[in-house]
């Protein structure tokens, strides 16, 4: 898995994120965890790391939230990230939250995904949100313990590993990641799409990402693809995603309940903030016609092997968020 922090080389004018994360999902029931390392910088000031740990049981409703935050972020030589004993690295994910603690080893199934179509663009100012995708498909083995006196074996679970970074997050994103597929069990799907506000107006929305299936990877969307279609809400999704050669993605996605969506603050570097609503055991339905002129389509479905993340500029009536997924009471940045 190749990755590296970028946290390290920013000048201390620049703000910035950035964020290593993982999740991982039983393959029989609808548990699944959620686990990210971020760091979070402010113009002129030094980075901040946090820790977060979300788990998912639809059958339990509300999932299990906590974050703690240090001032004292590292990129250690031995890994990739670590934040107070916390860390994360080529293999393994360690670490504690508010009473959880997890050690996991992370076996990378695929190489990585970098979403963005070109070198450059991680290298140029624009965009200013970069991911990549370590192991866009990995398999998890270990224990998370929570502190209500649950513990977690992971044995074998799919899930991946990812990572990114940038000056500001985008005006509105939706992150869908998807295993366990009934039809094709080594299928995975990790896409991106976000819109940005320029000169005041929102810009169409772009997806950029990959999908896998019987061990061929396509790569989904573009700044030229064209035909891309979004109708979204923290209830779930329907998004039809254009390919090169063809090939077309339908996806119907459904968080089980809205109560089982997590509820975050994400901070920006320049003050702003953004909400996210997360559900990592969402239902997961693709119509894939696959590039060519025969024109194939393959159905995937996963019941409960989705990760549906959709964040929003905060819009508040009161105290609760319009969207109606409660927000954790953590402070970001």
């Amino acid at each position: 898995m190749q990755a590296r922090a970028v946290f390290p080389t920013t000048p201390k004018k620049a703000g910035m994120y950035e964020s290593f994360y993982i999740r991982a999902v039983a393959p029989d029931e609808p548990v699944g965890a959620w686990v990210r390392y971020t760091v979070h910088k402010r113009p002129g000031e030094k980075p901040k790391g946090s820790v977060w740990c979300t788990v998912f049981d639809a059958n339990k409703g509300r999932p299990w939230m906590h974050k703690v935050t240090t001032e004292e972020p590292s990129a250690p030589a031995d890994g990739w990230i670590a934040i107070g004993e916390s860390r994360l690295g080529d293999g393994f994910a360690e670490g504690e939250c508010g009473g959880a603690r997890w050690s996991l080893k992370v076996q990378a199934d695929e190489p990585e995904l970098r979403h963005l179509p070109s070198g450059w663009m991680y290298r140029a100012p624009l965009p200013r949100t970069k991911l990549t995708s370590p192991a866009p498909s990995a398999r998890f083995s270990g224990t998370i313990e929570l502190p209500d006196g649950r513990a977690l074996q992971l044995d074998g679970w799919r899930g991946m590993v990812g990572h990114n970074w940038g000056a500001e997050h985008a005006e509105r994103w939706i992150w869908l990641h998807g295993v366990g597929f009934e039809e094709d069990g080594d299928a995975w799907l990790d896409v991106a799409l976000g819109r940005i506000r320029v000169a005041g107006r929102m810009t169409p929305w772009v997806a950029n990402g990959a999908v896998s299936i019987a061990g061929r990877r396509y790569r989904i969307g573009g700044l030229g693809a064209r035909g891309l279609r979004v109708q979204e809400s923290t209830e779930g999704c329907k998004l039809s995603m254009p390919g090169p050669q063809g090939l077309r993605i339908d996806a119907q996605v459904e968080v089980p309940r809205e109560s089982d969506s997590a509820g975050w603050r994400y901070a920006d570097p320049d003050g702003g903030e953004h909400e996210v609503a997360n559900c990592s055991v969402a239902k997961v339905e693709l119509d894939v016609r696959l590039p060519g002129a025969a024109g194939v389509t393959r159905g995937l479905m996963t019941g409960h092997g989705g990760a549906y993340e959709l964040g929003m500029r905060a819009n508040r009536s009161g105290d609760r968020p319009a969207h109606g997924v409660p927000i954790a009471p953590f402070a970001d940045g």
